[in-house]
């Protein structure tokens, strides 16, 4: 996609220990979730060597009620904010069931609309070798659900994943109405790069230099209608979900993390694309959401939850430029609410002027003490016309 890395924000902070791309850490910290609460439990065991990169988890309080209103992300019917342990639409079976990577290339050719295919609990897909030779995508026809069984009787799930850097994407969703559920989603680089970018542009090296680094992306489509839900996806450079065009997409209980190149690092991207983002747990996302703001690029995000851990703001729409040098637009519509933010500088910031609405409203800020904030900026950054309201401030 030629639209797509987004453009660089602010100086990131330094990281305290950067991640080596080549280690395995722990997985996911799943959360069950009770009245007002979504409490931490204890790591399942993987069935396997193949990790994922990073650790994140679910804070013990959401959200809040105040004057009759709620404040923050509640957890819905389906389960516990980033899926996993206890989410109700989990898929135990399939028209196909595959173990390793020439079967679900297989499975995938063959399978029609209204089709599954199913990962097999366990697995363990490496795609780093024809990646690197073949430019491997694994495609998933129009109407087709790529499936496993995160959280079922305990799983962490099956892991597809690929260790060279210029995995691009890993997964493509090749016509309408795909849905990938109950994945683990691994990339190759979980790191900040904070050096590359520093030599790229301090030392006057610039743009054509930062790109001889390859960037990765997870999951990627320019058709309408994806579902990604109840996936973990960690360690892509660029995006770990990229929408380039569509409406209708939904991306919801999944935990995105660890997607922290400075000057991309996104954990869901959009560019002229239209979705739904909700039950998330976001965290060491660069931006967590983002969109190019280019006309007909539109987002509603609620009962998200962003650890804050990041070093620039969680949820962003940039500003595209208008040749009548007028404010820039900032896409087609935002709708941000009810969602909890616990980074301590500025969480949400949209860059210019949204076509048709700019609304942020219900969410909770609990480590700002006002709207205001503090030295890290303040917890809302847009233009005049947004309407910004009823959201709540510290604990």
């Amino acid at each position: 996609m030629n639209r797509i890395p987004l453009p660089a924000a602010v100086l990131a902070i330094a990281l305290a220990a950067a991640l080596a791309a080549t280690l395995a850490a722990l997985s996911v910290r799943h959360a069950d979730s009770g009245a007002g609460t979504s409490r931490g439990a204890t790591p399942d065991p993987l069935d396997g060597a193949v990790e994922m990169r990073g650790r994140v988890e679910v804070p013990e309080r959401t959200w809040v009620e105040s004057g009759g209103h709620i404040y923050g992300a509640k957890p819905d019917a389906l389960g516990p904010i980033g899926g996993g342990k206890g989410y109700a639409r989990t898929v135990a079976k399939g028209d196909y069931r595959v173990s390793n990577l020439d079967g679900l290339l297989d499975a995938l050719r063959k399978a029609k609309p209204g089709q599954v295919v199913y990962v097999a609990d366990g697995a363990e897909i490496d795609c780093t070798a024809r990646v690197l030779i073949e430019k491997l995508v694994v495609e998933v026809p129009g109407g087709v659900t790529l499936a496993g069984g995160r959280g079922r009787d305990g799983s962490p799930g099956p892991i597809l994943y690929s260790d060279a850097l210029d995995t691009l994407p890993l997964v493509r969703a090749a016509g309408a109405d795909v849905r990938i559920t109950g994945l683990r989603i691994r990339g190759p680089d979980a790191e900040r790069r904070l050096d590359h970018r520093r030599r790229a542009f301090g030392q006057g090296r610039g743009r054509d230099y930062y790109y001889l680094l390859p960037i990765s992306r997870g999951v990627y489509t320019e058709f309408p209608g994806l579902e990604v839900d109840n996936c973990e996806l960690s360690g892509w450079s660029h995006s770990a979900v990229c929408l380039d065009g569509g409406t209708g997409h939904r991306v919801h209980h999944n935990a995105i993390h660890h997607n922290q190149r400075h000057g991309l690092g996104y954990g869901i991207c959009l560019d002229e694309a239209e979705a739904l983002i909700e039950q998330n747990l976001f965290g060491f996302n660069r931006h967590s959401i983002a969109g190019t703001g280019r006309p007909g690029t539109s987002y509603e995000a609620r009962h998200n939850v962003d650890l804050g851990e990041l070093p620039s703001h969680c949820f962003d729409m940039h500003g595209w430029p208008q040749q009548d040098g007028a404010e820039p637009v900032a896409g087609t519509r935002v709708r941000i609410h009810h969602n909890t933010f616990l980074a301590s500088q500025t969480a949400i910031d949209i860059r210019g002027i949204p076509e048709q609405e700019c609304r942020i409203d219900g969410n909770w800020f609990p480590n700002f003490p006002s709207a205001a904030g503090a030295e890290g900026g303040p917890a809302v950054r847009c233009h005049d016309g947004a309407v910004v309201q009823d959201n709540r401030f510290g604990p």
